[in-house]
């Protein structure tokens, strides 16, 4: 069987980190796609991962980690990389700079590398997997705490959407997962699982689902999550 190819974007810790981590163990190509590969000291330590620059937030940054999926066509995206901005307690407008600083990274990043991978996945029927939330939920939503970070995971719930209506009769798979409330920097120590477990649970995912599935909203166990 050919080896399978996964290119991750932002995993320089906690999820991203461990989606590397488990898809080199399993044998697979892992391009681990992070901003600045000097600092992504944990990371380098895996064995079968290949570190490659990758800023969500520059276009040029994108374009250049692009050519690795050129000459080795992917099977499978993640994106990973995520900002969760100010962590307001009610319903409190972010300033100039956190808006552009958590929807670039959030929602734009998203946007520019799925555009940029498309093809090379498309060649392959491959799958996107793109990290959202429960928080993203306009249904599911009963408070608004973290208001910025809220926002900009219904947004990319839309930008999942977008396309896999785009690029699903093209053959992609695409698909909004959410972790899980996990023990990261960001989701901090009281969260409920594990990133292991997150992980190999969204894994399990990522390998039942096909064109059937398309454009879905699930938490890390295959559950369907409201929009």
């Amino acid at each position: 069987m050919a080896q399978k190819t996964v290119l991750i974007a932002g995993a320089s810790r906690g999820i991203g980190l461990e989606f590397a981590r488990q898809y080199a163990i399993q044998g697979w190509k892992v391009y681990a796609g992070v901003r600045t590969p000097a600092k992504a000291t944990e990371l380098m330590r895996v064995k079968g991962v290949e570190v490659i620059p990758l800023d969500v937030t520059s276009a040029n940054s994108i374009a250049g980690a692009a050519w690795h999926a050129d000459e080795d066509p992917l099977d499978l995206l993640v994106v990973c990389a995520g900002l969760y901005g100010p962590e307001t307690q009610g319903f409190l407008a972010p300033g100039n700079e956190d808006f552009d600083a958590v929807m670039h990274t959030n929602v734009l990043g998203p946007m520019r590398v799925i555009q940029a991978f498309a093809d090379s996945l498309i060649s392959r029927r491959g799958k996107i997997a793109v990290i959202s939330s429960t928080m993203g939920s306009i249904s599911g939503t009963t408070s608004a705490t973290g208001l910025l970070y809220r926002a900009s995971k219904a947004a990319v719930n839309m930008v999942a959407k977008c396309a896999a209506s785009e690029y699903g009769p093209r053959g992609l798979t695409v698909v909004s997962l959410h972790p899980g409330w996990v023990k990261t920097a960001m989701g901090g120590p009281n969260a409920q699982i594990e990133a292991y477990d997150s992980v190999l649970g969204m894994r399990g995912v990522l390998d039942r689902v096909g064109p059937a599935d398309n454009g879905a909203y699930l938490n890390y166990d295959g559950t369907p999550i409201p929009w």
